[in-house]
């Protein structure tokens, strides 16, 4: 199984932007623990991570052809974007929508995503570990399809 890790707008910055809010994990640190949980459930791990959304939707129709199913943290596009939803849902592949933070419990325009309804679960609010807890879901989905 080959699982594609989207990484969305400013991510780059994790461990330095607003860490009070989105933790002291850097991306590096995410995708190494992402690695790590990939082997031990068999499962093959790809990360992307852009502030471009057109690079984002050439990545999911690009590796779509290759991964069964995607792992996004769509950063602020999650309540702006509905190209991106339309691009995963276009490609037909399951995915799980996290986010670091709990966004239901911030500012009430966080509180809307276009990804959700179309996701097969939404993992928000533990840190990092929802990047594993997602993990965990996506592939235990597949694999009982």
């Amino acid at each position: 199984m080959r699982i594609a890790v989207i990484h969305g707008p400013n991510l780059r910055l994790l461990g330095k932007r607003e860490p009070e809010v989105y933790g002291t994990a850097t991306l590096a640190d995410i995708d190494a623990d992402l690695q790590k949980i990939g082997e031990t459930l068999g499962t093959e791990i790809e990360s992307f991570q852009s502030n471009s959304e057109g690079e984002i939707l050439d990545y999911i129709e690009e590796a779509s052809t290759r991964v069964d199913g995607f792992l996004v943290n769509p950063g602020g596009l999650t309540h702006t974007s509905v190209s991106f939803r339309d691009g995963l849902v276009g490609v037909e592949l399951p995915f799980v929508e996290i986010h670091l933070s709990n966004t239901t419990a911030r500012e009430r325009f966080r509180r809307h995503s276009f990804l959700a309804p179309v996701a097969v679960g939404v993992v928000l609010g533990f840190g990092s570990e929802s990047y594993l807890l997602g993990l965990r879901g996506l592939v235990t989905h597949i694999a009982n399809r």
